[in-house]
């Protein structure tokens, strides 16, 4: 259990891509990480984008980032909405100063831009906003993996295992 001390906040909202959430927080818990579903509101459900619920352990207020180890950001279309709550912005915002592992797929990426950390960062996304990280001074490529420092991005469902494996190994490290 090589994660066993760590700890992570999985953001969610509604219309999260069920498989950008799960599979990474079940690989994570796994390998023996604390993985927190952090949202709005606590023990509130979320609906994913094709049905699968998450019940949030957390909310926003109720997190000192400081006491984690990396965060990861889900895709679907709950990133346009969490881009929007200045806490998310200030959480990615302090894991980016503290160079602690950020996870991104597909959509997150909206995320990160928003927070304005990609200027010159070599990042994948769902090819669907490549302009909005290049216009953000992301440096794309289309590939399943792409690590530049300590953020991990990743493009869609069928990269899951190369993504959530170098997340891993990451948290592992640091």
């Amino acid at each position: 259990m090589r994660l066993k001390n760590k700890s992570i906040i999985a953001l969610v909202e509604d219309d999260f891509e069920d498989l950008e959430l799960w599979y990474p927080v079940l690989r994570l818990r796994e390998e023996g990480a604390t993985v927190d579903l952090v949202g709005k509101e606590a023990n509130k459900t979320y609906a994913g984008k094709y049905g699968v619920p998450a019940e949030s352990d957390k909310a926003f207020t109720d997190v000192d980032v400081e006491a984690y180890d990396a965060i990861l950001v889900p895709g679907g279309w709950a990133p346009d909405k969490l881009r929007r709550y200045p806490e998310v912005i200030d959480f990615v915002k302090a894991m980016n100063v503290a160079k602690k592992p950020i996870g991104q797929i597909c959509h997150a990426g909206w995320v990160l831009a928003s927070a304005g950390i990609l200027q010159n960062i070599k990042v994948t996304s769902t090819p669907g906003i490549k302009d909005d990280m290049t216009n953000a001074g992301a440096v794309w490529f289309d590939e399943p993996v792409v690590i530049d420092g300590h953020i991990v991005s990743s493009r869609r469902p069928p990269d899951l295992p190369p993504y959530v494996k170098a997340f891993a190994d990451m948290l592992a490290e640091s």
